[in-house]
């Protein structure tokens, strides 16, 4: 792997980092993104019961902010929940566009590596035919050694970029499309709450 790497030349250590940055990034993610940090089971159900019994103080409403994302938007909309239905709304759609930017928490990094790995590639490529033709140049076509080298380079630069970047380009789209469904999901629970607390629909419902 070493050798292989090394014929590469010195285009492979951008791209040694990059795959390293879309590694930890994507693992990052995975953790970060798990559904039961985001959108606990039956926390709505809890708040309101917690509302109903009167019990909702500052110091429930600070553990419920820190608890997820969900519980991040429905104590934003809680606080509030005194000035009526319209700012509670309002106070839950400031939130949420904050959660929204932290769920999408470096997915334009891992887009901007699985955009510009091939390109890194490509650059390779030429790079190792600007070496194939100036060594035919200088020594002539009589030795085939004399391409090896630039051709390894084209070639292994090439293959570097895109299995850097098809992974990265996979793993960003899942991410976007979990973090979409999240956001959903989470629009139509703080919606439930606010419908709840102002007697617009049961609890159970």
């Amino acid at each position: 792997m070493f050798e292989i790497i090394k014929s590469g030349g010195w285009l492979m250590l951008p791209l040694i980092l990059c795959s390293i940055i879309a590694t930890a990034i994507i693992a990052e993610r995975f953790w970060s993104l798990q559904r039961k940090k985001v959108l606990p089971p039956e926390l709505v159900p809890q708040v309101w019961r917690v509302a109903r019994e009167k019990k909702l103080d500052d110091s429930i409403l600070y553990r419920l902010k820190q608890s997820s994302s969900l519980g991040f938007i429905l104590a934003a909309g809680l606080a509030n929940s005194h000035h009526g239905r319209d700012v509670m709304k309002e106070c839950i759609e400031e939130a949420g566009r904050q959660v929204v930017h932290d769920l999408e928490r470096f997915l334009n990094a891992l887009g901007t590596i699985a955009s510009i790995a091939p390109l890194l590639g490509l650059l390779g490529t030429v790079v190792g035919m600007i070496q194939a033709f100036t060594a035919i140049v200088n020594q002539g076509i009589g030795d085939p050694t004399v391409l090896a080298a630039g051709i390894s380079v084209a070639l292994i630069t090439t293959a570097a970029g895109l299995v850097v970047a098809i992974p990265s380009l996979i793993f960003h789209r899942y991410f976007e499309r979990l973090v979409d469904e999240y956001v959903v999901n989470m629009e139509a629970e703080a919606l439930k709450l606010i419908d709840i607390l102002h007697g617009d629909r049961e609890a159970n419902v």
